[in-house]
């Protein structure tokens, strides 16, 4: 018997022949040999399959993973970059609110050492253990946004309170007319010296040398700076709230009409133009267009 094996072994077909036992007990042995050949064959092909696909999808995993933590990156890059603007402008808040501050304590004229807004303020305390996991920073920061925003709001009324006082303190009339002489005439009833006669004199008179500085008792507006009968070369001032002052006999006016004028500035001239004896400025304060005794207005500081 002939046994012959389909395939190659050294270019040629192998053929076994059955003669006698041994020869039987050969082929078998060498047909089981080729047999186990082929199983073990498919059982490593199939192993090696399969820890082909474990590994692919592995590697499909760790690329998956990959692409998670840039995302993470990437995102947290973002969060980053909004924190850091949102601590820009929170700065930049506390450097407005700081230069507001030193500007109230000035208008106020409170103590510059105990409001000083120039230097961190002094704090201090046990400390107490916490979990810094467990913060929220963006609420942190979103509640301390809230906070400088209110502190903000009430620096803004508190300057306006303070601006809106000083605007009033400095409108209303307070202190001389002059910067040096003397008061020459009352408010009130007085021999008229031109006539003799008993007559009202509705200001106060302050007598100095021609050519002195005569200055505003208030901040206001210019709403005269011409000639006018009995009163010479004369400048008038309003100064709101009902207030209006005027400066008579002038020699020379520096000011006009619709000019913005501030408390001490110099507004013009001593002279004796008009209805007059000899250098000096007649000075009238009045209230709602009525003439009052500016004595009281004259002794303020």
């Amino acid at each position: 018997m002939n046994i012959i094996f389909v395939g190659k072994f050294r270019g040629k077909p192998l053929r076994c022949q059955l003669d006698g036992p041994r020869q039987l007990f050969a082929c078998v042995a060498i047909i089981s040999l080729f047999a186990g050949l082929l199983v073990s064959s498919g059982y490593w092909y199939g192993k090696t399959r399969t820890a082909v696909n474990e590994l692919a999808a592995l590697e499909h995993d760790i690329s998956r993973q990959k692409t998670l933590i840039n995302e993470a990156r990437l995102s947290a890059g973002s969060e980053l970059d909004a924190l850091a603007a949102r601590l820009g402008k929170m700065q930049a808040n506390v450097v407005r609110l700081n230069a507001l501050g030193q500007r109230l304590v000035r208008v106020a004229k409170l103590d510059a050492k105990e409001f000083d807004f120039k230097n961190t303020p002094s704090y201090g305390g046990p400390s107490e253990p916490e979990n810094i996991a467990g913060l929220n920073f963006k609420d942190i920061i979103k509640t301390l946004d809230k906070q400088l925003a209110s502190r903000e709001e009430q620096l803004d009324v508190l300057e306006e309170i303070i601006m809106n006082r000083q605007l009033r303190r400095e409108s209303k009339p307070r202190g001389r007319p002059i910067t040096k002489g003397w008061t020459s005439s009352y408010y009130g009833k007085r021999t008229d010296p031109f006539s003799g006669h008993l007559a009202m004199h509705k200001g106060m008179d302050f007598a100095g040398k021609e050519g002195s500085e005569i200055v505003a008792v208030a901040s206001g507006v210019v709403t005269w700076a011409s000639d006018r009968y009995g009163y010479g070369n004369l400048v008038e001032i309003n100064h709101g709230n009902g207030y209006s002052t005027r400066y008579g006999h002038n020699a020379k006016l520096l000011v006009s009409v619709g000019d913005s004028v501030v408390k001490g500035q110099a507004i013009s001239t001593m002279g004796s133009t008009g209805r007059s004896t000899g250098p000096h400025v007649h000075f009238e304060v009045l209230k709602n267009d009525r003439q009052i005794n500016p004595a009281k207005f004259v002794a303020l500081k």
